[in-house]
């Protein structure tokens, strides 16, 4: 894939911790302003990679787009290493964080970010739009990643909730702007990619029910069928897409 370029008011430091989950590590962005660096989502416990987030310059604030460890994990050593630099999340106690994100739709005045409601991946999932006029960053923590396909992680994720946050998405910034994700690589022309990926989930929506169809009952079931081309060490995380599947069909989609 070709290499992005990014505005440079912000920078990519990519963790350490490379998985079937991670792809290549959590991608942390660090975004310079003048009244000091934010980042979103500071990453794993890992010492190396905070210290190469804090080598960039003094830290305002933290934010954080979901509670996974891969992404918040390190928000304690983060303030031990930054003398106590805030950290906001939409659910400050799964993150571990200092304070709640501002509402859906509010500005962060100070650091010229926009906060997006995206639940679905988790209840908490948010989404933040960068805009200076000249470039639009998306950053979509792991809503939407830059290789492959997300989870819908039930029973704290959502696929109805999910599929709505995607319409969101393709709507909340302009069709060329730069997709930022919580994993995998940048991705401009954001609207294209979001839209790939509201198709594949409504494939496997369709894939679910032909499962069921032919005799599936059981979430583990459908995986062997939907996903017999899977690494079966992503087929954990597979059945807890297909439950938020199965509790979608069951709802009426």
């Amino acid at each position: 894939m070709t290499e992005v370029e990014l505005p440079v008011w912000c920078r990519l430091v990519r963790a350490d911790n490379p998985g079937p989950m991670t792809l290549d590590g959590t991608n942390t962005y660090v975004l310079r302003t003048g009244d000091g660096n934010v980042v979103i989502d500071p990453g794993p416990w890992l010492e190396e990679h905070l210290d190469a987030v804090l080598s960039l310059g003094p830290v305002s604030v933290a934010l954080i787009t979901h509670h996974h460890a891969d992404h918040c994990g390190g928000v304690d050593l983060f303030r031990e290493l930054t003398g106590g630099a805030p950290v906001l999340a939409r659910d400050p106690a799964a993150s571990g964080a200092d304070a709640e994100l501002p509402p859906h739709g509010q500005r962060l005045d100070d650091f010229g970010l926009t906060v997006l409601d995206t639940p679905g991946h988790t209840a908490d999932s948010v989404s933040f739009v960068a805009d200076d006029g000249e470039s639009v960053l998306l950053f979509t923590g792991d809503t939407v990643l830059g290789r492959g396909t997300t989870i819908v992680s039930h029973p704290d994720g959502d696929l109805g909730d999910y599929l709505a946050s995607l319409e969101l998405l393709r709507t909340a910034v302009p069709a060329d702007a730069l997709l930022l994700p919580g994993h995998g690589p940048l991705r401009p022309g954001a609207a294209g990619v979001v839209d790939e990926y509201v198709a594949h989930r409504r494939q496997r929506i369709e894939q679910v029910r032909t499962a069921l169809a032919g005799g599936a009952r059981t979430a583990r079931d459908v995986v062997e069928v939907v996903y017999a081309d899977v690494d079966p060490a992503l087929w954990p995380a597979a059945e807890r897409t297909v439950e938020a599947t199965l509790a979608y069909l069951r709802a009426g989609d």
